[in-house]
């Protein structure tokens, strides 16, 4: 029997368009689906629809910010099951203990690309 892949919904929340895009790229190479939102709001819509295994927020996005959103999702039941990764500013090599309970994980600016997807594959959980 050939049983076929559904690829992980991957949600990509950043106000930078052109991070956004960089991280969407990164992630359907390695055969995720994206949905990309431009705020926080918008990732909290495209959450309850899109129902994504992972949701990558940025910290410093207007508010909600990343760390907020990932605490909406996390106390609504339709979203809670969502893994999600925190986008830390350039400079900050650690989130604050605070911000980190609320997230999965925590990945500091500039990252790998190859670090991202490893991340993003570890939360995601097999296909």
């Amino acid at each position: 029997m050939n049983v076929t892949r559904v690829p992980a919904c991957v949600l990509v929340a950043d106000d930078d368009a052109a991070i956004r895009q960089l991280i969407a790229v990164y992630l359907t190479g390695a055969g995720f689906t994206v949905v990309l939102a431009a705020g926080g709001a918008a990732a909290l819509e495209l959450a309850a629809v899109s129902r994504p295994r992972v949701a990558v927020l940025d910290a410093s996005m207007p508010p909600p910010a990343g760390w907020e959103v990932a605490r909406q999702l996390r106390a609504d039941p339709a979203t809670a099951a969502i893994r999600n990764v925190v986008l830390w500013p350039d400079g900050s090599r650690q989130a604050s203990p605070a911000v980190q309970s609320g997230v999965d994980a925590c990945l500091a600016k500039p990252f790998s690309p190859a670090e991202l997807v490893a991340l993003v594959h570890g939360l995601a959980g097999p296909g």
